[in-house]
């Protein structure tokens, strides 16, 4: 398996797929394989190596998830009731339906409430502007900023449907953030510190860097008109207002690793317990019924291309993952957990066979071809080599 992963991987930097990657392979006892090639910026002859740091993007929403799902264990948050009892703000939340003749939205009240379930599902009617253009219109027209603003405003946006009724991909777990830093009194990175990353020895994953990690962090890299890859700069907002749960943090592979060991172990790492069984059965369940996760149409292809992860393949939602319904085409079976982080970094949690896997490039857009096949192709060869 070594020799197959370390070689694909490999050559995906050779061909111009990936700029560098770094991966990792666990089951539950451990890593099993790890690999990083290529650099970490383009032309700085800095290699990428197993403990290089990149942005997770919305591989932030299962850490931010299994937070929520500690502070429901412990009676402080629950996921039916309505949320706006924790967070006044979304309170006064309205539905967009569409816009007048002058260009001004026009909003209604929710059919129901919003609750944690909705937020941690996708099932809120909040989303992002990035896959709709309704969203993307409001904001133009409000002058709202984005979420990727930081700022307490970029949250403040109706919903695109009511609660409960569709699946669309969206800033609720931003939301989820903010209902445990009310709660705990906590920041969403103290929380986790104290709570998550910290007990299972995530030390090097945070919504900001160490001076430890930013040594050790990977450039983003745009993909240009001709094919070629060229690093980027994306400053971070100057005063952030929030820490944005469903996509601020920075880690390492090696660090996702240890949440993955800890899912597949239904709760617990080197005899660290972060969460109880029952919860980790939950967050692994399909939590969406009848409804199914849809695909992602792009409305700003600098961040994002067209993504569905298997197309045709039904998929549900649990909290907070993607669940394949079938076994899908690189051996995983049904009932595996996923997803992705905006600048093409990807995991997996197979808890039937006791495996999973994490992999970190840092491109823009989303769903690059080059990257996504390479990720595809190590996780198949995971399992044709097990």
């Amino acid at each position: 398996m070594k020799s197959e992963l370390d070689g694909l991987l490999s050559q995906a930097v050779d061909k111009g797929h990936v700029p560098g990657v770094t991966a990792m392979v666990v089951d539950r006892d451990g890593v099993t394989h790890e690999g990083g090639f290529g650099e970490r910026a383009l032309g700085s002859g800095i290699e990428m190596t197993p403990d290089t740091v990149g942005a997770i993007f919305s591989m932030t929403k299962a850490l931010t998830g299994a937070a929520a799902m500690q502070l429901v264990e412990r009676g402080e948050l629950d996921l039916d009731a309505p949320a706006a009892d924790v967070c006044d703000e979304l309170a006064g939340t309205q539905v967009l339906t569409g816009f007048d003749g002058d260009g001004a939205p026009i909003t209604r009240p929710p059919a129901t409430p919003i609750t944690l379930r909705n937020l941690l599902t996708h099932t809120s009617g909040f989303v992002y502007e990035i896959w709709n253009a309704d969203l993307g219109r409001y904001l133009e027209t409000t002058g709202t900023p984005s979420v990727l603003s930081l700022e307490k405003q970029a949250l403040g946006v109706p919903l695109m449907f009511d609660p409960g009724t569709r699946w669309e991909y969206g800033i609720g777990i931003d939301w989820a953030g903010q209902m445990i830093e009310t709660v705990s009194a906590l920041t969403p990175g103290e929380f986790l510190a104290e709570n998550l990353t910290g007990p299972l020895g995530m030390t090097d994953t945070g919504f900001a860097h160490t001076p430890a990690m930013l040594e050790r962090a990977a450039a983003i890299h745009a993909r240009t008109p001709d094919g070629s890859l060229t690093p980027i700069d994306l400053p971070a907002p100057e005063n952030p207002e929030f820490e944005m749960g469903g996509g601020g943090m920075h880690g390492t592979m090696g660090d996702y690793a240890r949440f993955i060991g800890m899912m597949l172990n239904d709760d617990e790492l080197d005899g660290t317990r972060v969460l109880n069984p029952d919860t980790v059965e939950a967050m692994s369940a399909n939590q969406i019924g009848d409804l199914r996760v849809q695909p992602l149409l792009t409305e700003n292809p600098g961040f994002s291309e067209d993504a569905e992860f298997f197309p045709g393949s039904p998929k549900s939602w649990g909290l907070s993952f993607q669940i394949n319904e079938e076994p899908a085409s690189t051996g995983r079976p049904a009932g595996t957990l996923m997803w992705a982080g905006l600048a093409n970094s990807f995991f997996w949690i197979d808890r039937q066979n006791g495996i999973g896997g994490c992999y970190l490039t840092q491109i823009l857009p989303f769903a690059d071809p080059g990257t996504l096949d390479t990720y595809l192709g190590f996780e198949k060869a995971v399992y044709a080599n097990r």
